[in-house]
């Protein structure tokens, strides 16, 4: 298997890359700006699972450039993991409206335009898989991150319609919904431990849906309750919260 990671420097990137080499053997495609840093990930992968490994740039809001480097892609991917992201400062995001463009750019735009290159090609071939990694953000609107939400929740509405348009074309198409994750993106926050995963823990269910076929997981896998709960609250006690 050949496999695309796109946003492949982050930390839960690079755990799921790690895992996908030891279970699979995968062959990995390595996409993102930082090209040194990725260089150096794909000889540590390929000398710790005797794997092929390769480090491409990839600007997820290029937009003009997104086919041109699918079309290099040679192999071709055979699945397909999107976990780039941007999470951005939400009072900021409020004051100055490009660095609200930039979390809808990265979280949302940028990957309809990569995913929908990505899925004319699984489409036509009548195979491969595609996870995307959302966030639980985006199950409900919140004042500290709705912007963030905002997108999220457009990124998750799209996988669900991708999901449906290539079910037929034998292709499998994954929502990754993390809730708190210990990385470099969430470094300066306050993260309630119990609540917190790993990267490795996230790696470890995407993984697991691919192996098993799931639609949507939820990682950890009590988010799924939680946001049910939260999902419940009627809107006349929701607004009044301080979430």
């Amino acid at each position: 298997m050949n496999l695309l990671i796109l946003g492949a420097n982050s930390d839960v990137a690079w755990a799921t890359a790690k895992l996908f080499a030891a279970k699979t053997g995968a062959d990995l495609i390595l996409a993102s700006r930082n090209l040194e840093l990725l260089e150096k990930k794909a000889r540590d992968l390929e000398a710790r699972y005797d794997i092929c490994a390769r480090a491409i740039a990839f600007d997820a809001v290029a937009y003009d450039t997104h086919k041109a480097f699918y079309a290099s892609l040679n192999p071709r991917p055979d699945g397909v993991v999107l976990a780039f992201g941007h999470m951005g400062d939400q009072q900021q995001a409020q004051n100055t409206f490009n660095a609200c463009r930039k979390m809808i750019d990265v979280n949302f735009t940028g990957a309809v335009s990569i995913l929908e290159i990505v899925a004319a090609d699984f489409e036509q071939r009548g195979a491969g898989f595609i996870a995307g990694i959302s966030s639980v953000a985006g199950n409900r609107g919140r004042k500290s991150n709705y912007m963030y939400g905002a997108a999220k929740a457009a990124l998750t509405a799209y996988l669900s319609g991708l999901r449906n348009r290539l079910y037929k074309s034998n292709v499998h198409v994954i929502t990754v919904l993390p809730g708190f994750i210990q990385t470099k993106m969430t470094e300066k926050m306050e993260l309630p431990g119990l609540l917190t995963a790993s990267p490795e823990q996230v790696a470890a269910d995407i993984y697991a849906a691919y192996d098993k076929s799931r639609n949507i997981i939820y990682s950890r896998w009590f988010w799924r309750w939680i946001m049910t709960v939260i999902r419940l609250i009627p809107e006349t006690l929701f607004k009044r919260l301080s979430l």
